[in-house]
Parts: structure tokens; C-alpha cells; sequence
């Protein structure tokens, strides 16, 4: 097996900051990590060491078979994520009394980490950076960090097999689970290691709302566990960098070590959300990438306090409503008039898709801001530029007043890079009171502009017109889910207030004309 450098390993011959990367666990939803690390390759840093928990330890694993951060994007968004669960044999679930799990590892070892490219081999024979792999030893009951070199597959799966879902992995005469309820992210071993920056990736929640069901308390009893073991961390690394201070530096550092922390805005959706198709792994890509880029843009050098507050997350206060759309079509690039750039488009074989996932965290905030402003995260694929292309921001608007009495604008904003370029992508539908009933055709087009630079200020490049087919438009619905809705009801009452906004909006345009008509 020839050598391997792994990727966002430092080059030859760097002297500069010892970075740690330490990528903790989440689930299933650590495909939002992927899009952390595209960002982090794209802004050049390099990283001397990288320490994985739980879910966490699938991504660190990718890393060190060779995978490039475009790559493991690539590899989770196409990934089928029902290919987690395998079940016991049906004779096994008749004693649920003297079960040891509600399924095994064959799912993830069949199938999960082939297609996600992990090979234990490449992951040994890595070089260019130090990689460290957390196991929970059940039997004496402490955390192991096993260094890459030494990594096996049954302690790659017994990282990721937590107690209730998959049951504890023989090796030796030891008993090996996930270290989620002991530690969720080894910041120790990367100052053990000599690091001087620690850079965080953090998918578990912490957030105030408590939730009632058995799933959620379950959830919570990790979250306690997982950030409650970070904070304790944080006090010993409080206490080291106090000793830097004063000349007394047990682990090489000579000054205080520094922390900066990548988390979601608010917390991820929950693996059975994923597992449903509610959300996709492209979405929690595209939502890391984002978050990533976001922390790049407004980071300081010295970073943030190691406290408590480093991985608190905004509350879900209101009822809200979250859905994906993929809006495709002609664009040429050299064309300022959206329907000339369709038109060349298809001709030359260029299209254009839009990605976007749609999130309204309080509907009756949004209802009533007049901008009607929500949350958009998403991805493009363009044919001169290539596919899955991460936004780094976004802007969206439904029924958004334009300076036209007759018009209201449906606004999609992407920004995006490519090649070192920044770009930004504008689509608006245009809901009028014009002849014609055309409410098909104003909610499913999008005229759409790319300009080059920061936003739409920048010199105009290209242009096109996306539509949303009926096809697209049942698979919209079928992504509809109401957020911080407990229970049906809740969730229905949701839908109800969305969907009497929508077509209310619609009736105040399309009724004057019918009134005129009259």
C-alpha cells in the first residue's frame, strides 16, 4: 500500500501555527462536517493533527484514506443513509428482554464505508498529519485514543456503535463502544500533541428547549454528556494556558493555546429526520459550508473564551416550516437578458440548477415582516463550472414588494465560489397582475442573473431562466416539514398558516385583474 498525504495537511517545510482539528460526533448529520472542511481547504489552513469522535470519526477516517474535502462532500451527497440501519436477525427481536442492540454494524460495513471510500489500509499507511481516533474501552471504562497507524476496522466501527442502537465490539479480551458518553471531542490529545490553535467542529445541540418524548430525552441525556464533558475540558485547558502564562509548559506550547469553534446556527435536524428524507445530507453540507464560511469571514485571530457558551445555539422560539427546491434551466454566460441566456443556453448545452433548502424558523414573524424574509442554504451546479457548488450566503424572499404596485418578487440570492472567484447568483419570480391567469408560470420561473463579485452590485455575467417542473414541484411538497411543532397538530397548524399565506398572497395579485376583468 503506497503512502498517502493527507488532505489540509501543512506542506512541507511550514513552521508556522501547530493546528489541531478536532471533529466531534453528531449522528448521521455529521455530513454537515464535510462542507466545514471544503470551507477550512479553501481558506488554507493546514493542520498538523486531527482527532475524531463518534460520528465524527467517519469524516477523520475519510480524510486519511485519501479523500480530498470536494471529494467527501461528493461521497456523503450521494451516500443512501438508510444504508446505517441494519437490523437483527427476527429470532433475535423476540427477546427483546436479552437484546444487545437494536441492530449491527453490517449496513455501515457493507455498505457505508465503502461508498464513503474509508480504507483501513490507506488510513494506516498515512502521512503529513497525526490522526487520532477516540474508542470508548468498555471494559475498563475509559476513552482510548488510538493513533491511525493503529486503527482497525472493528475499532473504526466500535467509535461509531452506541449503546441501544449497536451493540459493544469484541477486540481482544476488551469491549469496545462509542465514547460519546464519556467525551464527544478529544481536545486533551490535541494539546498533548503540542497544538498551539484547536479548531472545533461541534454538530450536538445545546440549546435551552427542553422536549418531552422518549427519542428526545435520549437526545438530551447525549447533549448533557457530550457538552458537559467539553466544559470540563475547557477548565483544564483554562488552567494550562494559566501555566503558559507564567513560563510552565508541560506540552511544548509557548503561549496560551487558542480555540476557535464551526457549530450550526441552530441544531441540526435529528438522524431520523435524515433517515426520513426530511432533510438530506446535501442540505447539512451545504449548511456546514456555510456556517464555516461565516466563522471565516468574522473570526478574530485570538478566538473565542473556552466556555460553555462556545456551542450554545440559537433556540427555536416559534413554529416554523423548512423545504427543498431544485429550479434548473438554460444559462449562457456573456448574456444579460434572462430569457436570451435560456434560449443560448439550451443551445449549447448549458443548464443551470439551483439547490435550495428553505427554512422560516417562526412563521408568524415571517408573515408578518413585510420582506417576508427566511433562511436559504443550498448548492449549484453549473456546466462550465462543475456540479455541487456550495453557497457561502443566501437571500430569500416570498412575495417580496418591488417598486412596481403590480409586482411582487419570489427572491432566491446565492453567493458562491469558484476557482478563487466569488460570484452571486439572483433569481426572482415575478408574481404580477398581468392578463392572464398565469399562476403556474409566475411561481415556477425564475429569471435569474450571475454577476461577478460579492453581490448583485458587481458587473453582470451571465443569465437564464430556471423553472420548477411538476415533478420537482411534488417533490417540494413531499420535503415539507414543520419545525418546533410538537405532535400533528402542531405540525398541521403550520402547513394551515403557510399555505393561507401563500395563496393569500397570491389572491391579493392575480384579484385585481379579475376585478378589472369584472
Amino acid at each position: 500500500m503506497s503512502n498517502i498525504t493527507v488532505s489540509l495537511a501543512p506542506e512541507a517545510g511550514y513552521s508556522g501555527v501547530k493546528r489541531s482539528l478536532v471533529i466531534a460526533g453528531g449522528g448521521m448529520r455529521v455530513a454537515y462536517q464535510a462542507g466545514v472542511l471544503r470551507a477550512l481547504a479553501e481558506s488554507d489552513l493546514s493542520f498538523f493533527h486531527a482527532d475524531g469522535t463518534s460520528g465524527g470519526t467517519i469524516n477523520l477516517a475519510m480524510m486519511f484514506s485519501g479523500l480530498s474535502p470536494e471529494q467527501i462532500c461528493e461521497r456523503w451527497r450521494d451516500l443512501d443513509v438508510k444504508k446505517f440501519v441494519s437490523f437483527m436477525p427476527l429470532h433475535k427481536y423476540i427477546k427483546l428482554h436479552d437484546m444487545q442492540a437494536m441492530g449491527d454494524a453490517d449496513g455501515i460495513v457493507d455498505h457505508v464505508f465503502p461508498h464513503l471510500g474509508i480504507d483501513i489500509g490507506k488510513i494506516n499507511a498515512a502521512q503529513g498529519m497525526s490522526g487520532t481516533f477516540n474508542v470508548c474501552n468498555y471494559t475498563r471504562k475509559t476513552n482510548e485514543a488510538v493513533p491511525h497507524q493503529a486503527l482497525s476496522l472493528e475499532l473504526l466501527v466500535a467509535g461509531i456503535s452506541l449503546p441501544i442502537f449497536m451493540p459493544a465490539v469484541s477486540v481482544g479480551e476488551q469491549l469496545y463502544t462509542d465514547s460519546v458518553w464519556i467525551k464527544d471531542a478529544n481536545l486533551m490529545e490535541a494539546v498533548r500533541q503540542g497544538a498551539e490553535e484547536i479548531w472545533l467542529i461541534w454538530c450536538i445541540g445545546n440549546t435551552a428547549n427542553y422536549q418531552s418524548g422518549i427519542f428526545n430525552q435520549y437526545v438530551h441525556m447525549i447533549e448533557l454528556s457530550a457538552n458537559g464533558g467539553l466544559f470540563e475540558e475547557f477548565d483544564r485547558i483554562n488552567e494550562l494556558n494559566e501555566r503558559i502564562r507564567k513560563g510552565d509548559s508541560p506540552y511544548g506550547q509557548q503561549r496560551p493555546i487558542r480555540l476557535h469553534v464551526i457549530k450550526p446556527e441552530y441544531a441540526l435536524p435529528l438522524d431520523p429526520d435524515l433517515y426520513l428524507g426530511r432533510i438530506n445530507t446535501a442540505t447539512l453540507i451545504s449548511m456546514g459550508y456555510a456556517d464555516a464560511k461565516r466563522y471565516l469571514s468574522d473570526m478574530h485571530e485570538e478566538g473565542l473564551r473556552f466556555e460553555p457558551e462556545v456551542t450554545q445555539m440559537k433556540d427555536e422560539n416559534g413554529h416554523g416550516i423548512t423545504f427543498r427546491e431544485t429550479m434548473s434551466g438554460g444559462f449562457s454566460l456573456g448574456e444579460i437578458d434572462p430569457e436570451a441566456g435560456a434560449k443560448k443556453g439550451k443551445s449549447e448545452g448549458n443548464e443551470l440548477s439551483m439547490h435550495a433548502s428553505i427554512t422560516i424558523h417562526d412563521i408568524d414573524a415571517f408573515i408578518s415582516d413585510p420582506k417576508h424574509q427566511g433562511e436559504i442554504v443550498g448548492s449549484v451546479d453549473f456546466t462550465p463550472f462543475g456540479t455541487g457548488i456550495p453557497a457561502s450566503k443566501g437571500v430569500f424572499n416570498l412575495f417580496k414588494p418591488s417598486d412596481q404596485p403590480d409586482l411582487k418578487h419570489m427572491v432566491y440570492e446565492l453567493g458562491f465560489e469558484h476557482q478563487g472567484e466569488s460570484y452571486y447568483l439572483v433569481g426572482k419570480k415575478e408574481v404580477r397582475d398581468d392578463p392572464g391567469f398565469d399562476l403556474w408560470s409566475d411561481t415556477t420561473t425564475l429569471f435569474t442573473r450571475l454577476y461577478k463579485g460579492e453581490d448583485e452590485q458587481g458587473q453582470t455575467i451571465g443569465a437564464g431562466v430556471l423553472t420548477l417542473g411538476v415533478k420537482d414541484l411534488v417533490k417540494l411538497v413531499s420535503t415539507m416539514r414543520a419545525t418546533n411543532a410538537d405532535g400533528l397538530t402542531e405540525a398541521a397548524s403550520v402547513y394551515a398558516k403557510f399555505g393561507r399565506f401563500f395563496m393569500g398572497e397570491l389572491w391579493e395579485s392575480y384579484a385585481k385583474f379579475t376585478k378589472a376583468k369584472d
